[in-house]
């Protein structure tokens, strides 16, 4: 074989441990979705990062698959990396593009892939306390309440266009070519089922920290979790909660399948 050959192995061996992430983090929102709709229905359970993993880690061989996800996250993060590094294609204006959406979906795969990696060894967290934590010590800072405001109004920012992209389909600008029948229309229903979802709960999440800034009061921002539990207690909340851990399952399908096997890389 000729290093051309090689390399180019090498590379699609990279890319398909690479899309394992997708997978790994299609995993997560399926099993947050799960949650949400047990607590819909009156069961219990933290619907976070954290409530997903022990459900997973409670199933045999569950162990197997964190160190799985832990792995496909960082090998997604570390191509999105050199992407960001290597892209050089087009104009200046939209190499810089390329690389800020490279970094950024870094980070949050990295994120993800460092939670299975601390659960994994042992670890485990209250996602919804910690996210409090944080909160209380920007609050405690000069201008601690417009800072967590801003923070707020980012990740509520970050929902209105999940559900943007949901609405207007614009989440197929990220695939490559998908076979016609059931493919296109599983990519459709998941794609705008589960962006939409996402994007509610990053709304309320995001208007739980705008009111942790307002009131000054950090146990006001709790995190996924808390966000989840706060639609339950809405007047047909049940439903709701119900509606968006669905589009939540959704949303893991669109990640751990269509994502994963027609993403562009």
């Amino acid at each position: 074989m000729t290093q051309a050959a090689e390399r180019a192995a090498d590379s699609k061996s990279f890319e398909r441990a690479a899309r394992m992430g997708y997978v790994a983090s299609g995993l997560l929102h399926a099993l947050i979705g799960l949650i949400a709709l047990q607590i819909a229905f009156g069961d219990g359970g933290s619907a976070d990062s954290s409530g997903a993993m022990s459900a997973l880690a409670s199933r045999p061989g569950g162990i197997f698959l964190i160190w799985a996800c832990f792995l496909g996250c960082l090998a997604l993060a570390l191509f999105q990396v050199s992407r960001a590094f290597l892209d050089s294609a087009g104009s200046r204006k939209e190499v810089w593009k390329k690389r800020a959406t490279d970094a950024g979906s870094a980070v949050v795969y990295g994120a993800i892939g460092i939670s299975f990696g601390v659960f994994a060894l042992g670890g485990s967290s209250d996602s919804g306390q910690n996210q409090a934590t944080w909160t209380a010590r920007l609050l405690s800072q000069p201008a601690g309440q417009i800072l967590v405001g801003l923070i707020g109004a980012v990740v509520a920012g970050i929902g209105i266009y999940f559900v943007y992209k949901g609405v207007m389909r614009t989440f197929r600008k990220n695939l490559g070519p998908i076979p016609s029948g059931p493919w296109q229309r599983a990519v459709t229903i998941t794609g705008i089922t589960g962006f939409t979802a996402k994007g509610l709960s990053l709304l309320i999440l995001g208007g739980l920290v705008i009111a942790a800034a307002a009131t000054a009061d950090p146990q006001k921002s709790t995190g996924l979790d808390g966000a989840l539990h706060a639609l339950k207690e809405a007047p047909q909340g049940w439903l709701a909660l119900g509606a968006v851990g669905v589009g939540l399952i959704c949303y893991g399908l669109y990640l751990g399948i269509m994502r994963a096997r027609f993403g562009k890389l």
